[in-house]
């Protein structure tokens, strides 16, 4: 399929983007899967096994929850100009068929954002319940200020991605809606061209009937003007053979 879209950046292809958008998608679940991996590993500590603490493995889960987080927003953005994309395809069948491939992409890339958004859920209720241990801890002895510490900057790493993930969702939102804007506006470009193309055929067809008409006119005045001078000579010649 070569249909490429004026307004991508250099006429790329729909298939060029959709295998794009397929190898983001695979990327995008490696990264969930190895978030998942870091969020469980064990944890090598000093501490005594009586001292509350959260899975060391998780310290690196926002900044890879974060990648993946960029990762679908490129993928929902490929998603929506694909989306606008396929509608413009002539063939009925090639149409019909993108539309199930873009549809497809876009229920997967949701279900991995849920699944990552569920995940991130559950490891800030994971972090919370870590540091209400922690505190419990610290009030039965004062040996527990570092792991505090390690809590508070795991939940304001954690914090910074969702705020990341808003801006990418908001980004991700201003971009569709200029998307959907554009086709709107080409929409109602080509039936402003139909109608001028209407109105000019009208105008054509008009000046051809008023040129017959022009031209009907003048040969119904010569054929007048020509039964005038025939009846004044009948008359003429009459009156001479009656006189």
């Amino acid at each position: 399929m070569e249909f490429s879209g004026g307004g991508t950046g250099g006429g790329v292809t729909l298939s060029e983007m959709y295998q794009s958008a397929r190898r983001l998608l695979l990327s995008a679940r490696d990264g969930v899967a190895r978030v998942e991996r870091l969020a469980s590993a064990p944890t090598s500590s000093s501490y005594s096994s009586s001292t509350p603490f959260v899975g060391g493995g998780a310290a690196g889960v926002p900044a890879v929850a974060e990648e993946v987080r960029k990762e679908v927003a490129q993928i929902q953005t490929l998603c929506a100009q694909m989306d606008r994309l396929w509608r413009s395809i002539p063939n009925k069948g090639q149409r019909d068929l993108w539309k199930r491939k873009v549809e497809q992409l876009s229920e997967e890339v949701d279900s991995l954002k849920e699944t990552l958004d569920r995940h991130s859920l559950r490891q800030q209720k994971r972090i919370l319940e870590a540091k209400e241990r922690a505190e419990l801890f610290e009030r039965a002895n004062g040996e527990s200020s570092h792991v505090l510490r390690i809590f508070d900057d795991e939940a304001q790493a954690m914090q910074s991605a969702r705020s990341s993930s808003r801006m990418l969702e908001e980004a991700y939102e201003t971009g569709v809606a200029i998307l959907h804007k554009y086709a709107d506006q080409r929409d109602r470009l080509k039936s402003a061209q139909r109608k001028a193309l209407d109105i000019l055929n009208t105008v054509g067809l008009s000046n051809s009937v008023l040129k017959l008409i022009e031209r009907r006119h003048r040969v119904d005045k010569w054929i007048a003007y020509a039964g005038m001078v025939i009846t004044i000579v009948v008359m003429i010649v009459f009156w001479r053979l009656t006189h």
